[in-house]
């Protein structure tokens, strides 16, 4: 057998000379020798991304990547992609994560798990791979056979005789779901001769008209417009799982069943959900007992070279995961389930697999004196000084690839470099492009050096752009339409749109019983003069209050200083455009004599903190104070640990008044707030009592101000007249939305997600002693932290109590308003730093906590919760690159 051959960038000739002169290093050559030989071999002292780069182009595409945990699959993936890409390999580079819960549990699969497994099939099956990283937790899940997944892979063509009957219903058997309109991968509907389906494997969906049995058109659409992006040709449509049942194979896993289990009295009801085709999350593992119907998922990948890191903790791994299978199974005690051996590949099919050659082996230590050792060593880290890595590159002749985590971040160095008289790009060794990989490594007998974006610049952790999808959507629709405008209803047709009208609907509270007047009692007139007084006093209100902030000058705050421009470069993420925008706003804002008082709108852990200490520091470099209002303690005393981190190689004060300091405490501290030697002060609405005041306060900022009462907001009214004020708001009332969305009152919204941030897995559960165990040990089996929310203080205790009992190897802490102050503050510290695992606690947690460790939520009775409540409370979960899980139990 020949070893593949790494083939030059398509794309890039700068590529194709660092990648030519790399590949032919007598090391890489050796490696492909005896590869190609011996059909294993032993790679040693290779660590990090350079576990990646050297397999690739040692072996060259395709590349199957095994890795010892499910948590390092999409983190290598990331990196491989990078790696893939500046060295000019051809196809995709993918991740095939595990589909979600670990077999046995009675959990369902992740929709969006299932969907990329599919989609990473089918682009195996089509030969469109560089590279899959997968563990043996995503291994060892067997997946339909290659015959039957191509049955439910949908080719269409235009021009095409297809009906949109038969095409709906194939896609129904598919998993698709019906949703109208088509927002999420894995949704179809159907207007008349219109279908509009969103694949999974692709960015935008995909609008199909048909004229009569023909398909007429195929036009990409932005699901937030609906407007056409773009014409297709052709399209094939994936199914939504890599273990979906077709009807053939539904009927013969009835008949098996039915012979298997002849007499279980659980037996008629499964029947009966797979006869109409409702079937649950036992499917997957059930598929098994269909003769021909599974295989495992390498057997999509025939002949690919197999690269093992750490080939000690992935046989440990295959080994664990079937040991939980088996504990999972024994806990359940269903009569239904089949033997572990049965449902999953085995552990010794990946040995054998792996086993085969082609296959390397890598390991950092050398633990085999037949094996080819490779040394590896950091770099350098520049921490900014351009200057001395533009030397370092001109006095070294070792090809190097420098990845920036932003256009912008590298067209500056190239431009540092170029000004330093060093030639970058075409036919030279020095290779500048935008890509993240976790951390830079040089390889000296090979030679080649990559640097990362936090060699080169301040360690940080950058922020992607959301694909555009109408990032400012959220306001141009309501603010572009203009009288005269044509508009379709959906109910009425097309019209003209004349214009906004206020209207009163109703005059009582939803629910309630109205009182029915007499006749000829008064009391309707008497009513209505006391409404109409009542508005008039209101609206007179708000015409003195706003009247007073625009004639009253405010302090117009000062252009940008070093400090300010240092302080922004410290920030450890890279701003979004939506974020910078805002940012933007609120300079502006300050700039202006006016008072401020600006609305920043943006989900939970999008950064409108940032947008907050940025105005802060702004305000502080002007000899101004500021407030910063928070709805609870939690929340004032995370904001308390924000600020001080983010304010500490300045020379600013940042100090708390909130419960969790001591009377003496508190009142020195507000002393000093007295007499200007607090810059920023930060509390509940104990700021708002009469004893605080502040020497020149500059600036309020309000966190969640709809969270606080209505003696809180009068103060707040007045205060904002004399000071520029920001709100930031993930929920906002309704009133305050509707403001900023008719301009009345300055708004920011802050759509684009951090980096790597996944959608949470949202269930809606049945209370259930087997959930609360499953889902806590799932966490726990990947290192991470569980709230528990119960909202009732006098059961609290008999929660924690049965959370102990279910899983006696967790970490137990109980938090809720009524506590003593310290043994409050103890308890969140704990769990903060990680010396509890669980957290049961009341919505006391519901704002402030971030504790990207924490990815699962257990929420009780969960049907008592207003959504903006649940939406905050699933807000502290998601905060890191792993998939988080809610349970909703009812």
């Amino acid at each position: 057998m020949s070893a593949p051959s790494l083939p030059a960038a398509a794309d890039s000739s700068s590529v194709a000379s660092w990648v030519a002169s790399v590949a032919a290093s007598p090391v890489l050559v050796e490696a492909r020798r005896r590869l190609t030989a011996e059909g294993a071999l032993p790679l040693h002292g290779l660590t990090g991304p350079a576990r990646l780069l050297v397999p690739l182009l040692a072996a060259g595409p395709p590349l199957l990547v095994v890795a010892g945990a499910e948590r390092e699959v999409e983190r290598l993936a990331d990196d491989l992609r990078t790696l893939a890409l500046a060295a000019g390999a051809p196809g995709a580079v993918v991740a095939f994560p595990a589909p979600g819960p670990a077999p046995f549990r009675g959990l369902p699969r992740h929709p969006e798990a299932s969907l990329r497994r599919a989609a990473a099939v089918h682009a195996a099956l089509r030969g469109r791979l560089s590279a899959l990283v997968a563990s043996p937790a995503g291994l060892l899940r067997p997946i339909l056979t290659p015959r039957l997944f191509e049955t439910r892979v949908i080719s269409v063509e235009t021009g095409e005789d297809l009906t949109p009957e038969i095409l709906l219903e194939a896609l129904d058997e598919g998993g698709y779901r019906r949703e109208d309109p088509v927002s999420a991968p894995g949704q179809v509907a159907r207007r008349g001769g219109i279908l509009d389906v969103f694949p999974p494997d692709r960015e935008s969906p995909v609008r199909i008209a048909f004229l009569g049995d023909t398909v007429e058109s195929l036009r990409t659409f932005d699901p937030e417009t609906q407007r056409t992006t773009g014409l297709l040709e052709r399209l094939e449509l994936l199914p939504l799982s890599d273990a979906f049942a077709p009807r053939s194979v539904l009927d013969a896993l009835q008949r098996v069943l039915a012979d298997r289990f002849a007499g279980v009295r659980e037996l008629p009801a499964l029947l009966e959900r797979l006869g109409r085709g409702l079937a649950g999350e036992e499917l997957p593992e059930l598929l098994a007992l269909v003769p021909g119907a599974t295989v495992p998922a390498w057997d999509v990948l025939p002949g690919w070279t197999v690269a093992v890191l750490d080939p000690d903790a992935v046989a440990t791994e295959a080994e664990a995961f079937h040991e939980r299978a088996q504990e999972e199974r024994a806990r359940r005690e269903d009569p239904l389930a089949l033997a572990v051996e049965e449902a999953l590949v085995p552990a010794a099919a990946l040995e054998e697999r792996i086993a085969r050659a082609p296959a390397l082996h890598l390991r950092e230590v050398d633990l085999d004196a037949r094996g080819l050792h490779i040394p590896c060593r950091p770099v350098r880290r520049y921490a900014g000084d351009l200057r001395a890595l533009a030397a370092d590159l001109r006095g070294s002749d070792t090809p190097s690839v420098l990845l920036l985590g932003t256009a912008g971040r590298a067209e500056r160095l190239k431009d540092v470099l170029r000004e330093d008289g060093l030639t970058v790009g075409e036919g030279t060794s020095i290779d500048v492009r935008v890509g993240v990989v976790g951390t830079g490594f040089e390889l000296p007998d090979v030679p080649v050096r990559v640097l990362a974006d936090g060699d080169v610049f301040p360690e940080e952790v950058h922020l992607h752009r959301r694909r555009g999808r109408g990032a400012r959507s959220f306001l141009s629709d309501f603010r572009d339409l203009k009288v005269g405008d044509l508009v379709v209803h959906q109910d009425h047709g097309i019209g003209r749109f004349e214009g906004l009208e206020t209207i009163e609907v109703g005059s009582t509270r939803e629910g309630a019983r109205p009182i029915v007047d007499k006749l000829g009692s008064g009391a309707w007139e008497k009513t209505k003069r006391r409404v109409k007084k009542a508005m008039r006093d209101m609206a007179a209100e708000l015409l003195r209050l706003y009247a007073e902030r625009k004639a009253r000058p405010g302090h117009a705050f000062t252009g940008e200083s070093p400090w300010q421009r240092e302080f922004e470069e410290t920030f450890e993420y890279d701003e979004t455009p939506d974020q910078a925008a805002a940012i933007v706003d609120v300079m502006r804002d300050m700039s202006e004599e006016s008072p401020m008082d600006r609305l920043i709108c943006g989900d939970v852990g999008y950064g409108k903190t940032e947008v907050a200490m940025r105005a802060a520091m702004r305000a502080v470099l002007d000899a101004k104070q500021v407030a910063v209002l928070a709805p609870t303690t939690i929340l004032a005393f995370q904001h308390w640990k924000t600020f001080r981190k983010r304010f500490a190689p300045f020379p600013v004060r940042v100090e708390m008044v909130s419960r969790f300091r001591t009377p003496r405490e508190i009142k020195a501290v507000l002393k000093d707030t007295a007499e200007g030697r607090v810059d920023v002060l930060i509390g509940t609405h104990r700021l708002l009592s009469k004893d605080v005041a502040f020497r020149d306060l500059g600036l309020l900022v309000i966190d969640e101000e709809q969270r606080f009462g209505v003696a809180a907001k009068e103060r707040l009214k007045h205060l904002k007249t004399t000071v520029d004020c920001l709100t930031l708001s993930a929920t906002p009332i309704p009133r305050t939305l509707q403001m900023g969305l008719a301009g009345i009152r300055d708004m920011s919204v802050i759509e684009t997600p951090p980096k790597d941030r996944l959608a949470i897995q949202t269930s809606i559960v049945k209370f259930s002693t087997d959930v609360i165990a499953t889902a806590i040990r799932q966490e726990l089996a990947r290192d991470g932290q569980v709230y528990f929310v119960h909202n009732r203080v006098e059961s609290i205790y008999s929660l924690a109590n049965l959370v102990q009992r279910l899983v006696p190897e967790a970490r137990v802490a109980v938090a809720h308003g009524q506590m003593p102050e310290a043994e409050l503050e103890k308890a969140m510290l704990a769990f903060v730093e990680g010396r509890a695992d669980v957290l049961v606690a009341t919505t006391i947690i519901e704002n402030g906590l971030d504790i990207p460790r924490a990815n699962t939520m257990l929420i009780n009775r969960a049907d008592r919760y207003g959504l903006a409540q649940l939406y905050q409370l699933r807000g502290r979960v998601g905060r890191s690159e792993r998939r988080a899980s809610a349970y909703l139990m009812v």
